[in-house]
Parts: structure tokens; C-alpha cells; sequence
């Protein structure tokens, strides 16, 4: 995570859409993408090819279990534009994008659903750097909470942070460690 300098952020393959806000894990996207715009710690990626870390994000229900929409084009993105004070992306996606896991699966037609069980926000961190499947492997970070993807602070985001500077620190420490006693070796 230290060495990593691109992120890509995707909603979850297998995340519904609340009934009640369709549009509910791509606002989730987007808040966690400015959220890093303004960090400035890592830039964006536009897919998995050139991320170092990928970024799975899906927005809670608030109860065990809530109806949904499955399908359909509500989790596509052909083009986004952000913005933040400082800074403006703009992306765009030529193509269904490739898939993340291994369960992927062909697009289908919008059909209701139930999905139980995501009561809170959740934000997983996976290694990118070329895996060719990245969420099929176990995270190596996460964090789940309510409201844990809204913005304006999008709290995952800002633990997250926090979990890098401190890894950053106690790296920095055991640098320093390793040179002191590299010196009192020395003759």
C-alpha cells in the first residue's frame, strides 16, 4: 500500500441498488473518488490495468434486508467529470469494462432483487498492480460503518488515511532503526 500510487474505485459486482435511490453506490464512487482528489496521496486510474490498489465500495441499506435493482446500465459509467477546489477529472469508457472477479458475469436486463445482509457502507482495499482478477482476492484493508461513504468527510476514506500514515511512520521508524544499527556496527 505504501509503494502504491494509483487507485481505482468500483463498485462492487455484487451490490444492488436500493429501490428507494438507484443511483445510491455510484454517489458512494464518486464522494470516495473526490475524497482521494483531495487527499492528493494517490491518483485516480480508469481501470484495473493501471491501478496499484482498487478501491470496492458499496452503500448500506441501513437494514438487514432491503429490496433492489439488479442489472441493467444503472452501475455504468461511459464518462465522469469531477471536480474538486484544485483539481478536474475527466474520464470517459469506450466498452463494457473488464471484469474485477472471476464471477463476472454478462450484463442482464434490470430485474427487482433482495439483498440482505449490507446494513452498513462498506470500502475494501485490494491489491491491483496486475492482477488480472483483484476482488477475488481477500482485502487488505477494510472498513465498514454507517454512513461511512457520504460525504463531505466520507469517513472510510479519512481511516483509510489514517491507517496509511501510521504504516508510513512505523516504516520510516524501523528505517531509522536499521541505519542506527547499521552505524553502530561500523568500525
Amino acid at each position: 500500500m505504501l509503494k502504491a500510487k494509483t487507485v481505482l474505485v468500483v463498485i462492487m459486482p455484487d451490490a444492488g441498488e436500493p429501490i428507494d435511490d438507484p443511483s445510491a453506490n455510484r454517489k458512494a464512487q464518486e464522494e470516495v473518488e473526490k475524497a482521494f482528489l483531495n487527499w492528493g496521496r494517490y491518483r485516480l486510474a480508469l481501470d484495473k490495468h493501471t491501478a496499484d490498489l482498487v478501491v470496492g465500495v458499496r452503500r448500506g441499506a441501513g437494514k438487514a434486508a432491503n429490496p433492489t435493482i439488479n442489472g441493467g446500465p444503472v452501475d455504468t459509467r461511459p464518462g465522469t467529470i469531477e471536480t474538486t477546489d484544485n483539481q478536474i477529472r475527466i474520464g470517459a469508457q469506450q466498452g463494457r469494462p473488464p471484469d474485477l472477479t472471476r464471477q463476472g458475469t454478462p450484463p442482464e436486463p434490470a430485474h427487482a432483487g433482495m439483498e440482505a445482509g449490507a446494513e452498513d457502507d462498506t470500502f475494501m482495499v485490494f491489491q491491483g498492480g496486475g492482477s488480472q482478477y483483484p476482488l477475488d482476492n481477500a482485502p487488505v484493508w477494510r472498513y465498514i460503518a454507517k454512513n461511512g461513504l457520504k460525504s463531505p468527510r466520507v469517513e472510510a476514506v479519512e481511516e483509510f488515511r489514517k491507517a496509511v500514515e501510521e504504516s508510513e511512520k512505523a516504516a520510516a521508524q524501523k528505517q531509522q532503526q536499521q541505519q542506527q544499527q547499521g552505524q553502530k556496527k561500523s568500525p
